[in-house]
């Protein structure tokens, strides 16, 4: 019995241990260090060291942008914001929404129905907590924003559920 126990929490312990490192996000030695828009421009992607992450970001930045974590629903510091602007990645500033597809989605968190752009985000599939969801990371520099859902407002039928912690407003 005791060894089924000690099996148990060793594999525990493995699993929590494997769905943390999942959740941070990859880097390749193969990765490209540059993005290609459609429109034929390069962006530098933003390429930096976990230690160099945790000087530049406070603590629940780091924890959501690098780590994968959430921030309360109706905590954060953009869910209510009505002002005119764009919201950009915290980490690299690449720009991510425009206030005017913006809209009270009722879960507490930042909604958007649209991106800046089709290759400012990455869309990546999540099945950590038991469901599978779409994360939303930024195609520049790899940090987790979201998840984004399909039952969003029209146009596009989206919703982009970010974390305030992981976006900066620059009022217009």
């Amino acid at each position: 019995m005791k060894n089924l126990l000690a099996i148990f929490v060793v594999s525990a312990i493995m699993l929590s241990a494997s769905c943390n490192q999942a959740q941070t996000p990859a880097k390749s030695e193969n990765s490209p260090t540059f993005l290609i828009t459609p429109q034929g421009d390069t962006l530098q992607k933003v390429v930096k060291s976990e230690e160099e992450w945790k000087n530049l970001l406070s603590p629940s930045q780091y924890l959501v942008l690098r780590q994968a974590g959430t921030e309360r629903p109706y905590t954060g510091e953009y869910w209510d914001n009505h002002e005119i602007g764009r919201y950009y990645c915290r980490a690299c500033d690449a720009p991510l929404f425009d206030s005017d597809t913006k809209f009270d989605s009722g879960c507490g968190w930042p909604s958007f129905f649209k991106a800046v752009n089709d290759y400012c985000i990455e869309e990546i599939t999540d099945n950590t907590l038991g469901m599978q969801r779409t994360e939303i990371r930024c195609a520049r520099c790899g940090s987790h924003l979201g998840h984004v859902f399909d039952d969003g407002p029209p146009p596009t039928g989206l919703r982009y559920c970010m974390n305030s912690a992981s976006m900066r407003f620059e009022k217009q």
